[in-house]
């Protein structure tokens, strides 16, 4: 039975279409349980619904590059590997994934940033369009290490969208199962590959400059500061919490890698993968955006970045977990055991079922 699996940019085109400007302002973590396992998870903000469904894709199936190109023609190949991910605009755009050998990949706004190739009749035949190359990466690569190697050969080319007179601004995250991390930035000075030992990841600017920027707050600590004596009188700190004190709070994205990296970095160990899911969406929650804290005014209209889903992934037991804006409760996907029951592309909507448990005494 042949597949087939159509890879396009019309995600990002309806999101520029709908209203600009954008203001994505997601947040990525990577926690490590004691039993070995690494464990990604990100929030996803825009200002709407952006329809995310979840989205299976098996081993073998065929798909094209640069389909929605007029002028120029890509490439056919068949997927290695299966994965499950999060598309958006019901479009197989995988934005949040993870592959049958643990590899994680994550698509954050990298606005004022990002720069990518040209397309040309030159490059066509082998080119990836930026929109495209999560489902790529993950229908083909095991590991970070495969994906050090091939990336700088690879020709990663731009979404232009006329709607904002501009690119689809993104740069990317990648996990694995060892816990391998790397940061893949393309911007003016072409690509940069980091790797992300810090183990936190969000916008712009670019990811060297929030590491730089964490040398301001190395006096961060979850250890309560002790009470200090001056001049014979004793100062004693108010209540909990004081370790942190200086810590930045507003949504910007050098602030939340801040607070990303403070949190992550000071989290305590979990046994088990399962444990560390449940501690991974315990941290994303301080992260979690309601509509109304950040606002864009364009004219009369006025956009609201929320926070319309969480993801976190268990790279050892192959496991994606996603919680929603509407729903709150966690739904997970077992990748292993859902790759042996489809034999096609499977689309599945999220759950968007607002619950309340009532537990009066009857």
């Amino acid at each position: 039975m042949k597949r087939s699996m159509t890879i396009i940019v019309t995600f990002f085109s309806t999101l520029s279409l709908i209203f600009t400007p954008i203001t994505q302002a997601c947040t990525g973590i990577t926690l490590h349980s004691e039993d070995g396992a690494a464990i990604p998870g990100r929030t996803m903000e825009f200002s709407f619904d952006i329809q995310s469904q979840i989205s299976i894709i098996p081993a073998g199936t065929e798909i094209e590059t640069l389909i929605t190109e007029k002028k120029y023609k890509g490439f056919k190949y068949k997927s290695k590997y299966g994965f499950v991910g999060l598309n958006g605009m019901k479009e197989p755009v995988i934005v949040d994934g993870l592959n049958e050998k643990g590899l994680y990949f994550g698509a954050h706004y990298f606005t004022g940033q990002a720069k990518f190739s040209k397309l040309t009749d030159e490059n066509a035949s082998s080119a990836i369009n930026s929109a495209e190359l999560g489902s790529w990466l993950l229908a083909n690569f095991a590991t970070v290490k495969e994906v050090k190697k091939v990336i700088p050969k690879t020709t990663v080319v731009e979404s232009y969208i006329e709607a904002i007179k501009g690119n689809v601004p993104v740069h990317y995250r990648l996990i694995d199962a060892s816990g391998e991390s790397i940061v893949i930035e393309y911007t003016e000075d072409g690509l940069s590959l980091y790797d992300n030992d810090i183990n936190a990841f969000t916008n712009s600017p670019r990811y060297s400059w929030h590491m730089t920027n964490l040398v301001n707050y190395l006096g961060l600590t979850p250890v309560n500061r002790p009470a200090k004596e001056i001049n014979g009188k004793l100062f004693a700190p108010f209540g909990e919490g004081t370790g942190l004190v200086g810590m930045p709070g507003d949504y910007s994205g050098p602030s939340r890698f801040v607070r990303a990296a403070v949190f992550a970095n000071t989290a305590i160990p979990s046994k088990t993968a399962e444990d560390g899911v449940f501690h991974a969406f315990h941290i994303l929650n301080a992260f979690d955006i309601p509509k109304g804290a950040i606002r864009s005014e364009e004219g009369e209209e006025v956009a609201m970045d929320y926070t319309i889903w969480t993801s976190v992934a268990d790279t050892k037991n192959l496991i994606y977990y996603i919680k929603t804006y509407d729903s709150q409760r966690l739904e997970k996907i077992d990748l292993a055991e859902a790759l042996q029951n489809i034999s096609k592309v499977t689309n599945l909507p999220l759950d968007s079922k607002y619950q309340v448990i009532d537990r009066t005494p009857k």
